[in-house]
């Protein structure tokens, strides 16, 4: 029996990933170079240095750049793509859902809680979580399953009692390495993966209700 819902944040929640897409492609265009999404989608959903696109750069023009240069660049074209951004399609609905259903709810991310809080508080999503566990509380992030641990140890289940939401293929393996079943919800930059291991996969959390999901992976 399900218990609790944990959730990632960047990509599920809010899609800041295919918006980091869209900078780091615009710097990459900067420099004449394209930035194929494959290669960017090893980096989602984990802090990890699976891929650093300034590395990346640097390979291809064969020079050094000035990354802090390029860094500040990216994080005002992707504030510029995010100003008028919307919660992803069912996501509030989904909470709602889970409060009424007398659901632990908390919220796993790789994401330092600095990142988040501001989007937290934007749009009104704070008070929805028991716990919130992010990258800067822990020794490993996605995909290591410690954020999802530590996730179900403050809300006093186990993993079989737990179903994890990701939009990563890091997430993914996170929640299934802690033992939970998880339903993925690919956003633009990470639909092509194939997310082998996943309970269910939807295009948006509008596309089925939660209590219809709990059936679905029981």
């Amino acid at each position: 029996m399900i218990k609790a819902v944990i959730f990632d944040f960047d990509g599920l929640i809010i899609d800041t990933e295919t918006a980091w897409y869209q900078a780091f492609s615009r710097v990459y265009a900067d420099h004449g170079e394209q930035l194929p999404l494959e290669l960017f989608a090893q980096c989602i959903g984990t802090l990890d240095d699976v891929f650093d696109p300034y590395v990346e750069l640097e390979r291809r023009l064969g020079k050094t750049i000035d990354r802090d240069a390029l860094r500040k660049r990216a994080g005002e074209l992707h504030a510029e793509i995010m100003a008028d951004a919307d919660l992803r399609p069912g996501v509030r609905d989904y909470l709602d859902a889970a409060r009424q259903l007398g659901l632990g709810i908390a919220l796993a991310s790789s994401s330092p809680r600095s990142w988040i809080d501001p989007y937290l508080e934007r749009y009104h999503l704070k008070h929805y979580f028991h716990s919130l566990h992010t990258g800067d509380t822990v020794k490993r992030v996605k995909p290591d399953p410690e954020l999802y641990v530590r996730a179900l140890d403050s809300l006093g289940v186990s993993g079989n009692e737990a179903l994890a939401f990701e939009d990563s293929e890091n997430g993914l393996r996170a929640a299934l390495g802690a033992g939970l079943r998880c339903v993925v919800v690919p956003n633009e930059a990470t639909a092509h993966l194939a997310f082998d291991g996943a309970s269910l996969r939807l295009g948006s959390m509008a596309e089925l209700p939660l209590a219809k999901v709990l059936e679905a992976v029981a």
